[in-house]
Formats: C-alpha cells, sequence, structure tokens
C-alpha cells in the first residue's frame, strides 16, 4: 500500500550520454533540490536506461541526498518509463535508502515508490511515497 509522502523535489537533467550496446544504453545524471521527511535536501543523480522492443524504457540508477547541514542519504531504484508527448520521459519505480542521518533514519529499511518526469528542456520533478 502507498504511504505517505516522503520526498519532492525538483531539479535538472545536467548530463546525457549514449554507451555502447545494443539495444544502446543511455547515461544520465541529474541534480535536484527539495525536502525529504520534511527535511531541506540537495542531491544527485545517475541512472543508465535501455529501450525495450515495444518502446518502454527500463531504468537502473543510484544516488544520494545531503541535508544542509551535511548529513546524507544515499539510494539504489529501478524503474520503468515512457516518452511523453514533446520529448519528455514519464518514470515509475522503486527506490531503496541507506543513512546514517539521524534526519533521515527513517528511510532504513523502507521502499519508496517514485515518479519521475523530465520535460523535453530537462526539467525534473520527483515524488517519492513509502510503500508499506
Amino acid at each position: 500500500m502507498i504511504g505517505a509522502l516522503i520526498s519532492e523535489t525538483t531539479g535538472r537533467r545536467i548530463v546525457r550520454r549514449v554507451l555502447s550496446g545494443n539495444p544502446p544504453t543511455v547515461e544520465v545524471s541529474f541534480e535536484d533540490s527539495g525536502k525529504t521527511l520534511g527535511v531541506a535536501t540537495t542531491g544527485f543523480g545517475t541512472y543508465t536506461s535501455v529501450i525495450r522492443p515495444d518502446g518502454s524504457i527500463f531504468g537502473e540508477g543510484q544516488g544520494l541526498m545531503m541535508t544542509q547541514d551535511g548529513e546524507g542519504a544515499s539510494w539504489q531504484g529501478t524503474g520503468t518509463g515512457k516518452f511523453t508527448a514533446g520529448g519528455g520521459v514519464s518514470y515509475r519505480g522503486m527506490l531503496f535508502f541507506q543513512t546514517t542521518s539521524q534526519k533521515l533514519a527513517k528511510l532504513n529499511g523502507i521502499g519508496g515508490a517514485f515518479e519521475y518526469e523530465v520535460d523535453a528542456k530537462g526539467n525534473t520533478v520527483s515524488k517519492v511515497w513509502e510503500w508499506k
């Protein structure tokens, strides 16, 4: 069951590159900021994606988020997506966290169901809910 909203961020895609392979793998890096568990955070991450024969996208990634006083949490995730009108991308998936931060300690041991949107200009919006 989907629980409470635990994170909401906005940001920007900063790098895209095509890696070798058949089908080709695309690597994307981004930076974002917002709130996680009510705490202001900034973060960054990298994910790789491949386009499946049916046109859907499969991606895997990892990243870090930091509080304003230097506490942090890492995440790993997997998701599926699709291209949107105008050249954007929309993903849905799961994140798993690890932290020693007292402020973000609730992240340990939970799954986060996410929505991640990227518009054609590279602007990102992410929302994560606790999966109960």
